[in-house]
């Protein structure tokens, strides 16, 4: 690869004006260098009249216990070039930049510190670990999910030098107490905060300036917030997964304990208050407000998407008999009120990328505003709404029904059609025939060029399996044989669509159908552990697609991959490319692809909960235990980041 001479590169810069940029770090002694586009070299004939045409990764290998090191943190190995319209490339390697690892003490932008990840309760008060009394400290998240890169007309915040731009970030949960036996999963409203970053103007690196906790009292808290999407008009949509089932919520130790770490009683919260959809807003100062959406389904939100339409969203349901969830806004820009559809799937699904397309209809499940469900989750109580048995009363007024991976008899309550739709939705769905098969569908997003939507089943097991109790007949999901690693599905999308009872849907962004897009493939367990095929995707999780780079970003929660990655898979040469290897035992989080901002592009990219051990890691725990805990603060802490370039691999010095 050629250097680019220093009048070849200024060309460069005023012939990629207003494409995207890759950001690069500092070098050590805080220097830092300008390229454009995507890369560091290039071929001496690059003219300055050449467009930019297509982007490419190379794939890194996956690491292996002969580089310990490499699988005890973010590894990334992977180049990505870029061609333009004269044949030309440039080239960047890539590398992984952490804004903090949870548990730092970062500034607050009053002078002060705050814990990054840090709990907080309903009053805003930090949440103490005191399992062990003598090193008391506040909780802090191993497990940072959701995060969105944007930017506020006017923004304006101290110790900014160059661009203010922002980012959200939510943390799901925390794996463990202090105690390392103790177990917190969703026993602690999750916190959610607004990052302010200062982008640099010569260089695109980002630097954290200001950290700010979000007051999500107005909101009741938050619950398991998991994956997380920019909306078109700027705002962070969260997520609330597994919604807490409300006929058992007075006797869940882990509903209970949530209760008590929020306001301090055990009996404060109400589960209808948690499933929903929350939406952030940033502020021109870097604080955030928040507000919760409750019309649109109470089921396991993990990722949604909007469409271009600014009004149809199609949602991620993360559990077991989870099913294909759109809401349609009435009005742009606001999901404060709406439509709610459920999918039956037509015959011939499979999982078989070469099979045909299985067709997809729409059941309206109702349409309602948020103040309506709230106003309900406020005053209802379950068994107002539906009753529910674990076993079969004998009762032909009682529909048996698979819901949240439990099969059971349920009967709705005379005019309780609104409230089962919004608040019991799961189980409402199956009630009405949706094809509520799914095992734990995650991320969703859209190629807007295509009009295809994606969405990553992360496991194709039980109640996706003919012959398993939690399989309805006939419902359209029937496999052969379970498929533990997972698939993408692509979903073709169209307008003038019908639901089941011939009504109009307002939308031209309705999905028509479903079929394979790539899959991931189970085999024996090999020599490191694998029991998915580590050059295949395993689990897939969070999902992000960039329209300039034509590229299908796909991030792992797999108990298959002894590490997880980051995929890089491009929608029309098919190449699938390892990007980055997760620290063993941790889960790929956080995706965001940004096509542009202020002219650079970026890759966000968290991970969770590093050396979370299963059977898988059996032959590596030994070996990576010790170096896990070095890096991440003896595992409770994961970091918050980016991909960007590195700097080893651009020789400008020598132009």
């Amino acid at each position: 690869m050629t250097q680019i001479a220093e009048t070849s590169r200024r060309r460069l810069l005023q012939m990629f004006a207003g494409v995207p940029l890759l950001p690069l770090a500092t070098t050590a002694t805080g220097s830092s260098l300008l390229l454009s586009a995507c890369g560091g070299g290039s071929t001496a004939t690059t003219t300055a009249s050449a467009t930019f045409s297509s982007v490419s990764f190379s794939s890194m290998a996956a690491p292996t216990l002969a580089n310990a090191a490499a699988m005890a943190t973010t590894s990334v190995g992977s180049v990505m070039t870029a061609t333009f319209s004269d044949a030309s490339k440039l080239d960047f390697k890539l590398a992984y930049q952490p804004f903090f690892v949870t548990g730092d003490l970062v500034s607050d932008g009053n002078g002060g510190k705050i814990v990054a990840g840090g709990y907080f309760d309903i009053y805003n008060q930090p949440i103490t670990d005191n399992t062990v009394p003598s090193k008391a400290r506040q909780y802090f998240s191993d497990s940072p999910d959701g995060t969105s890169l944007l930017s506020v007309a006017g923004a304006k915040v101290s110790g900014v030098k160059g661009n203010t731009v922002f980012a959200v970030v939510q943390f799901e949960y925390t794996s463990l107490a202090q105690d390392g036996v103790t177990g917190m999963y969703g026993k602690l409203p999750s916190p959610i905060a607004v990052l302010t970053l200062d982008q640099d103007t010569t260089t695109g690196k980002l630097s954290l300036v200001k950290y700010h906790n979000v007051d999500t009292s107005s909101v009741h808290g938050l619950w398991i917030t998991c994956g997380a999407s920019l909306s078109p008009w700027g705002t962070h949509l969260s997520s609330e997964e597994y919604e807490p089932n409300a006929f058992t919520a007075t006797t869940d130790a882990q509903f209970l304990a949530y209760s008590m770490n929020l306001y301090g009683s055990a009996t404060a919260a109400n589960p209808y208050h948690y499933g929903h959809l929350p939406e952030v807003t940033v502020n021109a100062d870097g604080t955030g407000s928040i507000k919760k959406h409750y019309c649109m389904g109470r089921i396991s939100h993990e990722l949604v998407q909007v469409m271009p339409d600014n009004r149809t969203v199609f949602m991620g349901d993360d559990a077991t008999n989870s099913g294909y969830f759109v809401f349609v806004a009435d009005t742009e820009k606001d999901l404060s009120a709406g439509t709610l559809y459920v999918a039956k799937v037509g015959s011939g699904f499979s999982l078989d990328p070469s099979a045909a397309a299985a067709a997809l209809t729409w059941i309206k499940l109702g349409s309602a505003t948020s103040a309506d469900i709230h106003k309900l989750a406020n005053t209802l109580k379950p068994t107002d709404i539906m009753d529910v048995k674990t076993a079969d009363p004998l009762d032909a007024t009682y529909t048996k029904v698979n819901a949240n991976g439990k099969t059971e008899w349920i009967k709705l309550m005379p005019g309780m059609e609104k409230a089962a739709a919004f608040l019991e939705t799961h189980r409402y769905a199956s009630l009405v025939g949706a094809s509520m098969g799914f095992t734990k569908m995650e991320g969703t997003t859209v190629n807007i060029k295509d009009k295809v939507a994606y969405s990553a089943l992360q496991n194709c097991q039980s109640s996706m399996v003919a012959g398993n109790a939690l399989n309805t007949v006939g419902n359209g999901i029937s496999l052969s044989t379970a498929l533990n690693a997972g698939a993408v599905m692509a979903l073709n999308l169209k307008g003038g669509q019908k639901d089941t009872l011939g009504a109009a849907i307002n939308s031209e962004w309705m999905p028509v159908d479903t079929k394979a897009l790539i899959t991931g493939e189970d085999i024996a367990a090999d020599a490191l552990g694998n029991k998915a095929n580590p050059d295949k995707i395993a689990n897939p999780d969070n999902l992000k697609f960039s329209e300039k780079m034509r590229t299908l970003f796909i991030g792992e929660d797999s108990g298959q991959h002894v590490n997880n990655f980051l995929w890089a898979y491009h929608i029309d040469t098919k190449v699938l490319s390892r990007v980055m290897s997760i620290p063993a035992g941790g889960e790929s989080t956080g995706l965001h692809a940004v096509d542009e901002l202020n002219g650079w592009t970026y890759i966000m990219s968290n991970f969770q909960h590093p050396g979370d051990w299963g059977s898988i890691h059996s032959l590596v725990k030994a070996t990576l235990d010790p170096l896990l805990k070095a890096n991440y603060k003896d595992k409770f802490g994961a970091a918050v980041g980016y991909l960007t370039a590195e700097l080893s691999q651009v020789k400008l010095s020598k132009a």
